[in-house]
């Protein structure tokens, strides 16, 4: 059961992924950016809420749109925004101009992996682990619907049931392979049912309610620490920007982006918030500007930063 004070909390860390992810975008379609983003919106309810049922000692691999749980682990957006722009206090120290280059063993977090579902097997063999080890710990990864049609995706999930890993699968489905549409993906309508086909518990959640998210992955996250093997949970949502910043995404049609639109997990989540008495609407607003104030101080400061000295160019490329 959450408490009010928690229940802030979540909206916090929801508007903080959201502020980061406007002035991305802006920052980057202004040219002022390096490489390329993939925005977060609309997937905040996802990365949040699971990430929030986690306990520090586990370990979470998360994806390209899971924004929100990087800083969520501590991962401070001055360092995000300054390895998206290639400078020497970014996660990869210049190394990467991305969230491919942010993981942080520090704070459990293990750097995504860009071909997909390839983090997928490295949280099972993390998972696994913990099991040799005997630790009571869990590990946590992401993929996307497309992704779940990749032969990883089987022998992963497959591997984990067989040794009961304490691991647990979040996929993503929002409608979209890049541009592939789910229905020219599989003859399925929820993707959760896959999991029967492993003996573990597949489930289905409304992706845009950071409750529903958080109450499931808690749940999976307990069965895993008990020794009782993965669970696999399905968010519905919906990609609202295209696969990447050079992606208008003409292929989606307008209507179902409108019709998602009234279903922003933050804006929904914010009415509720005032409905039920747990905030007003100027304690929400007032949180909305910290987090605007925040995130533009942390861009500053990365603009600011210097590049990495080439003469250190091999430096933390090899392992010793």
């Amino acid at each position: 059961m959450l408490s009010n004070e928690q229940r802030i909390e979540l909206y916090y860390w929801m508007q903080l992924t959201r502020a980061f992810d406007d002035l991305m975008v802006a920052t980057w379609r202004g040219g002022r950016g390096l490489g390329g983003v993939f925005s977060q919106r609309g997937h905040e309810a996802i990365s949040i809420g699971s990430g929030y049922a986690l306990a520090p000692e586990d370990v979470v691999a998360p994806m390209h749109r899971d924004l929100g749980c990087y800083l969520l682990r501590g991962m401070a957006p001055v360092r995000i925004f300054a390895n998206m722009l290639g400078r020497a206090n970014g996660v990869s120290r210049g190394r990467d101009v991305n969230l491919h280059g942010a993981g942080d063993l520090g704070l459990n977090l293990v750097g995504f992996i860009s071909h997909l579902p390839h983090s997928l097997p490295v949280a099972v063999g993390v998972a696994m682990s913990f099991t040799y080890r005997r630790e009571a710990r869990v590990a946590l990864t992401y993929v996307g619907d497309g992704s779940s049609s990749a032969g990883l995706f089987h022998e992963s999930l497959n591997l984990a049931s067989v040794q009961k890993a304490p691991f647990v699968l979040i996929i993503e489905n929002n409608q979209y392979a890049y541009s592939t549409p789910l229905s020219q993906q599989m003859n399925i309508a929820d993707i959760a049912v896959r999991a029967a086909s492993y003996g573990i518990p597949g489930v289905v959640v409304d992706g845009n309610d950071v409750e529903a998210v958080y109450a499931a992955t808690k749940t999976a996250v307990e069965r895993a620490r008990a020794g009782d093997g993965p669970s696999l949970i399905e968010c519905k949502t919906m990609r609202m920007l295209g696969h990447a910043i050079h992606d208008g995404a003409e292929y989606v049609p307008r209507e179902l982006l409108a019709e998602w639109e009234k279903r922003d997990p933050i804006v929904t989540y914010a009415a509720r918030l005032v409905a039920e008495g747990v905030a007003d609407q100027d304690e929400l607003n007032e949180i909305a500007h910290r987090c605007a104030v925040e995130v533009a101080d942390a861009l500053a400061e990365a603009e600011r930063s210097p590049f990495p000295d080439a003469a250190t160019v091999t430096e933390g490329v090899y392992a010793p």
